[in-house]
Protein backbone atom coordinates (compact mmCIF):
# COMPACT_ATOMS: atom_id res chain seq x y z
CA UNK A 1 0.00 0.00 0.00
CA UNK A 2 1.37 3.40 -1.10
CA UNK A 3 1.45 6.07 1.89
CA UNK A 4 0.83 9.93 1.42
CA UNK A 5 3.33 12.23 2.36
CA UNK A 6 3.29 12.48 6.23
CA UNK A 7 1.51 9.83 6.73
CA UNK A 8 3.28 6.82 9.53
CA UNK A 9 2.54 3.17 8.24
CA UNK A 10 2.17 0.53 10.60
CA UNK A 11 1.34 -3.32 9.36
CA UNK A 12 -2.15 -3.25 11.52
CA UNK A 13 -4.45 -0.69 13.36
CA UNK A 14 -7.09 -1.44 15.60
CA UNK A 15 -10.01 0.55 16.61
CA UNK A 16 -13.02 0.50 18.58
CA UNK A 17 -15.83 2.17 20.12
CA UNK A 18 -15.82 5.12 17.70
CA UNK A 19 -19.94 5.46 18.48
CA UNK A 20 -20.54 7.90 15.23
CA UNK A 21 -23.77 9.08 15.80
CA UNK A 22 -23.58 10.01 18.99
CA UNK A 23 -23.05 13.41 20.61
CA UNK A 24 -20.12 12.46 22.97
CA UNK A 25 -18.03 11.00 19.45
CA UNK A 26 -14.97 12.52 19.01
CA UNK A 27 -15.07 12.01 15.25
CA UNK A 28 -12.92 15.21 14.31
CA UNK A 29 -10.02 13.36 16.21
CA UNK A 30 -10.34 10.18 14.92
CA UNK A 31 -10.48 12.08 11.09
CA UNK A 32 -7.16 13.89 12.50
CA UNK A 33 -5.36 10.56 13.19
CA UNK A 34 -6.76 8.39 10.04
CA UNK A 35 -5.29 11.32 7.83
CA UNK A 36 -1.77 10.89 9.89
CA UNK A 37 -1.91 7.52 10.38
CA UNK A 38 -2.12 4.15 7.56
CA UNK A 39 -1.97 -0.22 7.99
CA UNK A 40 -1.88 -2.26 5.62
CA UNK A 41 -4.97 -3.93 8.05
CA UNK A 42 -7.79 -1.94 9.73
CA UNK A 43 -9.60 -3.65 12.12
CA UNK A 44 -12.51 -2.09 13.77
CA UNK A 45 -13.42 -3.68 16.63
CA UNK A 46 -17.15 -2.43 17.27
CA UNK A 47 -18.99 -0.05 18.56
CA UNK A 48 -18.05 2.38 15.32
CA UNK A 49 -21.57 3.44 14.85
CA UNK A 50 -23.53 3.83 17.70
CA UNK A 51 -27.43 2.28 16.64
CA UNK A 52 -28.62 2.95 20.22
CA UNK A 53 -28.28 6.63 20.60
CA UNK A 54 -29.20 6.83 16.17
CA UNK A 55 -32.50 5.06 17.47
CA UNK A 56 -33.05 7.15 19.92
CA UNK A 57 -32.57 10.36 17.93
CA UNK A 58 -31.15 11.30 14.54
CA UNK A 59 -27.97 12.91 14.98
CA UNK A 60 -24.94 12.21 11.97
CA UNK A 61 -22.77 15.88 11.41
CA UNK A 62 -20.61 16.19 8.82
CA UNK A 63 -17.56 15.24 10.31
CA UNK A 64 -19.23 11.45 11.54
CA UNK A 65 -19.52 11.21 7.84
CA UNK A 66 -16.78 12.10 6.95
CA UNK A 67 -14.76 9.33 9.05
CA UNK A 68 -16.84 6.72 6.85
CA UNK A 69 -15.72 7.99 3.81
CA UNK A 70 -11.88 8.34 5.04
CA UNK A 71 -12.21 4.49 6.11
CA UNK A 72 -14.16 3.81 2.67
CA UNK A 73 -11.34 5.80 0.65
CA UNK A 74 -8.22 3.16 2.87
CA UNK A 75 -9.95 -0.02 1.64
CA UNK A 76 -10.18 1.88 -1.82
CA UNK A 77 -6.74 2.21 -1.86
CA UNK A 78 -5.84 -1.51 -0.82
CA UNK A 79 -5.84 -1.27 2.81
CA UNK A 80 -7.78 -4.55 3.65
CA UNK A 81 -10.23 -3.98 6.45
CA UNK A 82 -12.42 -5.87 8.12
CA UNK A 83 -15.23 -4.72 10.66
CA UNK A 84 -16.19 -6.63 13.97
CA UNK A 85 -19.80 -5.84 15.47
CA UNK A 86 -20.38 -5.15 19.05
CA UNK A 87 -23.67 -4.48 20.81
CA UNK A 88 -23.97 -0.93 19.62
CA UNK A 89 -23.66 -1.31 15.96
CA UNK A 90 -25.35 -4.86 16.31
CA UNK A 91 -27.37 -4.03 13.20
CA UNK A 92 -24.23 -5.31 11.41
CA UNK A 93 -24.50 -9.15 12.31
CA UNK A 94 -27.26 -10.25 9.93
CA UNK A 95 -24.37 -9.11 7.56
CA UNK A 96 -21.44 -11.95 8.21
CA UNK A 97 -19.60 -12.59 5.82
CA UNK A 98 -20.32 -9.88 3.38
CA UNK A 99 -18.83 -6.92 2.01
CA UNK A 100 -19.62 -3.11 2.23
CA UNK A 101 -16.84 -0.77 -0.18
CA UNK A 102 -14.50 -3.53 0.56
CA UNK A 103 -14.97 -3.44 3.93
CA UNK A 104 -15.49 -6.89 5.05
CA UNK A 105 -17.85 -8.03 8.17
CA UNK A 106 -17.06 -10.64 10.27
CA UNK A 107 -18.20 -12.32 13.57
CA UNK A 108 -14.60 -12.31 15.29
CA UNK A 109 -11.40 -12.73 13.58
CA UNK A 110 -8.03 -14.74 14.36
CA UNK A 111 -5.11 -12.25 13.70
CA UNK A 112 -1.80 -13.58 12.97
CA UNK A 113 1.04 -10.81 14.24
CA UNK A 114 4.58 -10.42 12.03
CA UNK A 115 6.21 -12.94 14.87
CA UNK A 116 3.78 -15.46 14.25
CA UNK A 117 1.39 -14.95 17.19
CA UNK A 118 -2.04 -15.41 16.43
CA UNK A 119 -4.34 -13.44 18.38
CA UNK A 120 -8.52 -13.75 18.34
CA UNK A 121 -10.32 -10.19 17.92
CA UNK A 122 -13.27 -9.61 19.17
CA UNK A 123 -15.62 -6.39 20.31
CA UNK A 124 -16.23 -8.50 24.21
CA UNK A 125 -19.67 -7.11 24.75
CA UNK A 126 -20.46 -10.97 24.55
CA UNK A 127 -18.45 -11.67 27.33
CA UNK A 128 -20.77 -9.00 29.65
CA UNK A 129 -22.99 -10.45 31.19
CA UNK A 130 -24.75 -7.40 32.03
CA UNK A 131 -25.32 -6.85 28.21
CA UNK A 132 -25.79 -10.44 28.00
CA UNK A 133 -28.69 -10.76 30.20
CA UNK A 134 -29.63 -7.14 31.71
CA UNK A 135 -30.00 -5.37 28.29
CA UNK A 136 -32.03 -2.71 30.21
CA UNK A 137 -29.77 -2.12 32.79
CA UNK A 138 -26.97 -1.74 30.49
CA UNK A 139 -29.60 0.96 28.37
CA UNK A 140 -29.37 3.00 31.38
CA UNK A 141 -25.90 2.10 32.09
CA UNK A 142 -25.18 4.04 28.55
CA UNK A 143 -27.56 6.68 29.12
CA UNK A 144 -25.99 7.53 32.45
CA UNK A 145 -22.37 7.17 30.82
CA UNK A 146 -23.74 9.72 27.53
CA UNK A 147 -24.51 12.42 30.84
CA UNK A 148 -21.40 11.86 33.00
CA UNK A 149 -19.46 12.65 29.16
CA UNK A 150 -21.99 15.46 28.52
CA UNK A 151 -21.15 16.93 32.44
CA UNK A 152 -17.66 16.49 31.65
CA UNK A 153 -17.49 18.30 28.72
CA UNK A 154 -18.56 21.56 30.29
CA UNK A 155 -16.45 20.57 33.58
CA UNK A 156 -13.34 20.62 31.09
CA UNK A 157 -14.13 23.91 29.35
CA UNK A 158 -13.99 26.04 32.77
CA UNK A 159 -10.49 24.03 33.36
CA UNK A 160 -9.29 24.87 30.14
CA UNK A 161 -10.02 28.63 30.59
CA UNK A 162 -8.41 28.41 34.06
CA UNK A 163 -5.23 26.63 32.47
CA UNK A 164 -5.47 23.62 33.45
CA UNK A 165 -4.96 20.20 31.56
CA UNK A 166 -8.05 17.64 30.39
CA UNK A 167 -9.91 15.52 33.10
CA UNK A 168 -12.11 12.92 32.91
CA UNK A 169 -14.52 12.17 35.34
CA UNK A 170 -15.38 8.62 33.86
CA UNK A 171 -11.73 7.03 33.16
CA UNK A 172 -10.91 8.94 37.05
CA UNK A 173 -13.81 6.15 38.31
CA UNK A 174 -12.83 3.42 36.30
CA UNK A 175 -10.03 3.56 38.48
CA UNK A 176 -10.77 4.54 41.63
CA UNK A 177 -14.36 2.90 42.23
CA UNK A 178 -14.05 -0.61 43.52
CA UNK A 179 -17.12 -1.83 41.70
CA UNK A 180 -15.85 -0.62 38.04
CA UNK A 181 -11.94 -1.60 39.31
CA UNK A 182 -13.39 -4.94 39.77
CA UNK A 183 -15.96 -5.26 36.80
CA UNK A 184 -12.42 -4.28 34.84
CA UNK A 185 -10.78 -7.16 36.12
CA UNK A 186 -13.60 -9.50 35.71
CA UNK A 187 -13.82 -8.70 32.11
CA UNK A 188 -10.20 -9.17 31.06
CA UNK A 189 -9.88 -12.13 32.70
CA UNK A 190 -13.14 -13.62 30.72
CA UNK A 191 -11.67 -12.90 27.65
CA UNK A 192 -8.26 -13.87 28.44
CA UNK A 193 -10.25 -17.28 29.46
CA UNK A 194 -11.84 -17.22 25.60
CA UNK A 195 -8.09 -16.95 24.33
CA UNK A 196 -7.31 -20.37 26.18
CA UNK A 197 -9.95 -21.87 25.15
CA UNK A 198 -9.22 -21.28 21.17
CA UNK A 199 -5.31 -22.00 22.08
CA UNK A 200 -4.29 -18.42 20.65
CA UNK A 201 -1.44 -16.33 22.19
CA UNK A 202 -3.94 -13.65 23.02
CA UNK A 203 -7.20 -11.40 22.75
CA UNK A 204 -7.60 -7.88 20.90
CA UNK A 205 -11.24 -6.23 22.16
CA UNK A 206 -12.80 -2.81 23.03
CA UNK A 207 -16.07 -2.57 24.81
CA UNK A 208 -15.31 -1.01 28.01
CA UNK A 209 -13.33 2.39 26.91
CA UNK A 210 -10.37 1.13 28.76
CA UNK A 211 -7.01 0.92 26.15
CA UNK A 212 -4.72 -1.33 27.60
CA UNK A 213 -2.22 -4.15 26.71
CA UNK A 214 -0.82 -6.32 29.31
CA UNK A 215 0.03 -10.28 30.29
CA UNK A 216 -1.15 -9.96 33.76
CA UNK A 217 -3.47 -13.13 33.20
CA UNK A 218 -0.81 -15.46 31.18
CA UNK A 219 -2.16 -14.31 27.91
CA UNK A 220 -1.61 -10.93 26.20
CA UNK A 221 -4.81 -9.09 26.75
CA UNK A 222 -5.47 -5.79 24.40
CA UNK A 223 -7.87 -3.09 24.49
CA UNK A 224 -8.15 -0.56 21.90
CA UNK A 225 -9.84 1.55 24.16
CA UNK A 226 -12.29 4.30 22.65
CA UNK A 227 -13.34 7.47 20.88
CA UNK A 228 -15.39 9.35 22.59
CA UNK A 229 -12.86 10.10 25.58
CA UNK A 230 -9.14 8.75 25.49
CA UNK A 231 -9.23 8.96 21.70
CA UNK A 232 -7.00 5.80 21.62
CA UNK A 233 -5.97 3.33 18.61
CA UNK A 234 -4.19 0.16 18.87
CA UNK A 235 -1.26 -0.41 16.92
CA UNK A 236 0.59 -3.38 15.25
CA UNK A 237 4.57 -2.40 14.07
CA UNK A 238 6.27 -4.26 11.01
CA UNK A 239 8.12 -6.19 13.60
CA UNK A 240 5.03 -7.59 15.31
CA UNK A 241 5.44 -5.12 18.21
CA UNK A 242 2.10 -3.31 19.83
CA UNK A 243 1.55 -0.60 20.86
CA UNK A 244 -1.36 1.85 22.20
CA UNK A 245 -1.25 5.36 20.69
CA UNK A 246 -3.24 8.11 22.10
CA UNK A 247 -4.18 11.26 20.04
CA UNK A 248 -5.15 14.86 20.96
CA UNK A 249 -5.88 17.97 19.37
CA UNK A 250 -4.27 20.56 18.16
CA UNK A 251 -3.94 22.59 21.41
CA UNK A 252 -3.05 19.90 23.77
CA UNK A 253 -5.98 20.20 25.73
CA UNK A 254 -6.18 16.57 25.68
CA UNK A 255 -3.21 14.90 25.82
CA UNK A 256 -2.55 11.53 28.12
CA UNK A 257 0.43 10.36 26.39
CA UNK A 258 2.60 11.64 24.30
CA UNK A 259 2.27 12.26 20.59
CA UNK A 260 3.76 10.57 18.02
CA UNK A 261 6.34 13.05 16.00
CA UNK A 262 4.55 13.22 12.85
CA UNK A 263 5.43 15.99 9.80
CA UNK A 264 2.21 16.86 8.53
CA UNK A 265 0.77 16.78 5.01
CA UNK A 266 -0.38 19.67 3.05
CA UNK A 267 -4.21 19.49 3.77
CA UNK A 268 -6.21 17.64 0.82
CA UNK A 269 -8.93 19.75 -1.13
CA UNK A 270 -10.76 16.26 -1.17
CA UNK A 271 -11.78 15.65 2.98
CA UNK A 272 -11.89 11.74 2.95
CA UNK A 273 -8.16 12.42 1.59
Amino acid sequence: MTLEHGTIGFRTLFISDVHLGARGCQADRLLDFLRYHDADTIYLVGDIVDGWQLKSGWYWPQHHNDVVQKLLRKARKGARVVYVPGNHDEFLREYYGTHFGGIEVAETAIHEAADGRRYLVVHGDVFDMVVKHARWLALLGDTAYDLAILINRYFNAVRRRLGFRYWSLSQWAKHKVKNAVNYIGAFEQTLVAEAHRRNVDGVICGHIHHAAIHDAFGVRYMNCGDWVESCTALVEHEDGRFEIIAWADRDEAMQPLPLPSVVPSEEDSDIAA
